[in-house]
């Protein structure tokens, strides 16, 4: 299996990251002729997502928090309330709010979650979004015209995140919200080796799209992707509303899920760090609430 390396900001290190369900995924996504059928049943039919995300919530399920913790070298002092009901209580927690600061500079963009970052501050110049001659393109992504040309030339921030982290996401910057609008589609796998073999299943996948709008970066696009394993994805915010920077949004419920942000042109320049990784096509892990961007500067 091909090693997913990322760097991890905290530390500058390059590190190579434990895959959770790692056979599963190679089993889905793997070359093997049984693979495609399998693949087609689990991701066309929630079915699968829905049984598995019920396991999960069964009080049984609390038997395997205590060694995944363990496995993933998790820290249980950043958790608000450790007394969990099910693996799912313990994956959907709430951390404290020293946990995870937030920048509270006014031009600063900060992460919605804790994940593995890619940045790309021109998405028309991109090189990343072909894989084996299939390109990502943000008319299927948006299903919306009007806006895939409004941010054709705009940035772009894919948030992966993995079973070990934390899955509450919140608002990016101050903004009002308006209602989140519902793509239906299938629950492919958001891991690397699933995107390797067809990007496209950022544009397949079910997915909300809210538009954010804010006085420093105009209106900015928050979308989360369900994946493999997480067929449900709770806002737990009020939409129409005013919200502050690091506010919750909402969760994911048990699996791997993803969060791509859009910005029009000229609104952001990108912090360094993940613009010279993302060029590398390696992945930043980021914390919730850190600066991933400022107003354009």
């Amino acid at each position: 299996m091909h090693k997913i390396r990322y760097i991890d900001r905290s530390t500058h290190k390059l590190e190579t990251e434990k895959v959770y369900g790692e056979k599963a995924v190679l089993l889905l996504y793997g070359n093997r002729l049984f693979s495609k059928p399998l693949l087609f049943i689990v991701t066309k039919f929630p079915l699968f997502s829905k049984f598995y995300g019920w396991m999960q919530k069964r009080k049984s399920s609390k038997k395997k928090i205590k060694p995944f913790i363990q496995r993933f070298g998790i820290d249980e002092r950043e958790f608000e309330n450790a007394d969990f009901t099910s693996f799912n209580d313990f994956f959907i927690r709430k951390l404290k709010k020293s946990a995870r600061p937030i920048d509270v500079r006014p031009e600063a963009v900060v992460a919605p979650a804790d994940g593995r970052y890619l940045v790309y501050p021109n998405i028309e110049k991109a090189d990343g979004f072909y894989v084996k001659g299939k390109k990502f393109t943000l008319q299927r992504f948006l299903k919306d015209d009007a806006l895939a040309d409004r941010y054709k030339e705009g940035g772009m921030v894919i948030a992966r995140l993995c079973p070990v982290d934390y899955h509450r996401f919140h608002f990016p910057v101050d903004c009002k919200v308006k209602e989140a609008r519902f793509i239906n589609g299938m629950l492919h796998s958001v891991n690397p080796i699933a995107l390797c073999k067809n990007i496209e299943c950022l544009s397949e996948n079910k997915r909300f799209v809210t538009e954010l709008e804010t006085k420093a970066f105009r209106t900015v696009l928050f979308i989360e992707i369900g994946a493999v394993n997480v067929g449900s994805v709770h806002q737990t915010h009020l939409p129409n509303t005013e919200q502050s920077k690091g506010a919750e949004k909402g969760f994911f419920s048990f699996g791997g899920s993803c969060i791509v942000m859009l910005f029009e042109p000229n609104t952001i320049c990108f912090d360094q760090d993940l613009v010279e990784a993302s060029h590398k096509k390696i992945e930043t892990l980021v914390k919730m609430g850190s600066s991933i961007a400022l107003a354009n500067c």
